[in-house]
């Protein structure tokens, strides 16, 4: 039985020299567990992908914390620099820490959130996160194939989870599995057939092929996102908060 999901909560996080940002809580009742969600490159915390995102999971019993880096929240479309996008990171997991610190936390987001902290928890842990979740791991540019993106994952210590859609054009799957292949027992992945870089599905696939339409490539992803997630908090014990 899934359950409804409340209004979202809007914040103000500080963000170590780089001001403050604004972020979103959503936390169902009966939430289990609590995943800090970070944003894609081109669209903030308030694209429909993302709500939806929070949407479906606060009714799989996920609360989550959405966040802007600080480039969003000026209205910039260069992204930061990774020691401005790892302190976003840190302080975002430090107010889910401080909201929910009963909670066990999983973090991660989309494409270049999913990198950010991925590198973040790479360069130091961040505290009480049990488990990382890439929707999207952007492994390469468009066009530039290659795994050199993935390097930092192996001073990452904790599981991980890649939603990864088959055509996706930033992560090919031959160059996915490589990386899976060295992180051996710490990685996991759920492949969504004939899904792009933004999991959508084109027409003719639909239609020639019976691939999942993009409603149901967002409800499957839902499902092994929050079936991971609540996982990764039975196995964790939340420490407390900062």
């Amino acid at each position: 039985m899934t359950m409804a999901a409340p209004t979202a909560l809007s914040l103000s996080l500080a963000v170590e020299g780089a001001g403050a940002i604004s972020a979103l809580a959503l936390e169902p009742a009966g939430a289990r567990v609590a995943f800090v969600l970070a944003h894609g490159a081109g669209a903030g915390m308030t694209h429909p992908f993302m709500q939806r995102l929070a949407e479906g999971l606060a009714a799989r019993g996920v609360a989550t914390l959405r966040y802007q880096f600080p480039y969003m929240e000026r209205g910039s479309k260069r992204t930061d620099p990774p020691p401005v996008a790892h302190a976003a990171v840190r302080a975002a997991v430090a107010e889910a820490r401080r909201r929910w610190h009963r909670l066990p936390l999983v973090a991660g987001g989309k494409s270049f959130g999913a990198r950010m902290t991925s590198q973040a928890q790479a360069a130091a842990p961040l505290p009480g996160v049990a488990g990382l979740v890439f929707i999207g791991f952007p492994l390469h540019p468009a066009g530039a194939p290659g795994t050199q993106r993935a390097d930092h994952l192996a001073g990452v210590a904790c599981p991980m989870l890649f939603l990864q859609g088959t055509r996706d054009e930033l992560a090919e799957p031959a160059l996915v599995r490589q990386v899976l292949a060295r992180l051996g027992e710490r990685a996991a992945v759920e492949w969504f057939e004939h899904a792009d870089h933004a999991f959508h599905v084109r027409a003719g696939d639909v239609k020639q092929h019976g691939a999942r339409n993009d409603d149901e490539v967002l409800a499957a992803l839902l499902d092994a996102a929050a079936q991971w997630i609540h996982l990764r908090g039975a196995a964790a014990v939340p420490g407390p908060a900062a």
